[in-house]
């Protein structure tokens, strides 16, 4: 058991296995702004973020309430990913780096999509979050209290997974922050495009 934070050249071995086995992770962003706001959300479904290479990730945004973290990325680019050990020896890693929202008409898209192990219709997926990592470290993690992973809620996509390309497009117009950010920043491109062919 460390106490002491550890920095690491890349994505691999140990570190990979821990990030990929934990349920849940944040992610946190902000725009450039000294007063704007800053967004702190929680991501998990399970299958639903993917090591790429070593100082790649990526994970599927889907829909929800808000778009700040797309509408950060999109002005600044500047992510940081965190995951703590809810169970096993103590520890917290984050990846702090640059991020990109990759949305359905990029030419990535479908490539992208393979690396994940999850049903994307399901969920009404609107973006792919790609993150390169400029700074991986970890710390102790000795105040993360221990918790049980039960299970993933059924609550999203017994929602979404009713909905399609125009009924989604629909319901995002229709929410506060999603086409703009809580700081009038650009986020989601609305209406979203066409689901491409697999």
């Amino acid at each position: 058991m460390r106490g002491v934070g550890k920095t690491y050249a890349c994505i691999d071995g140990r570190l990979r296995g821990f990030i990929e086995a934990q349920p849940m992770f944040f992610t946190a962003t902000a725009p450039l702004a000294g007063d704007g706001t800053i967004n702190l959300s929680p991501k998990g479904l399970r299958g639903s973020f993917a090591v790429l290479d070593e100082l790649t990730v990526a994970y599927l945004d889907f829909a929800g309430s808000n778009a700040e973290t797309i509408a950060h990325l999109r002005e600044n680019g500047r992510i940081t990913l965190m995951w703590c050990a809810f169970d096993g020896p103590p520890n917290i890693v984050r990846v702090h780096g640059r991020g990109e929202p990759v949305f359905r008409d990029d030419p990535r898209w479908p490539q992208l999509l393979r690396h994940f192990d999850i049903d994307p219709s399901d969920h009404g997926l609107r973006a792919i979050v790609l993150v390169r990592a400029e700074l991986v470290r970890d710390t102790c993690g000795y105040n993360v209290p221990l918790m049980t992973y039960r299970t993933d809620r059924d609550l999203h996509a017994r929602r979404f997974a009713r909905e399609d390309d125009a009924s989604l497009s629909a319901y995002f117009a229709g929410k506060e922050h999603v086409a703009t950010s809580i700081d009038g920043l650009p986020g989601l491109p609305l209406p979203l495009p066409p689901t491409p062919a697999s």
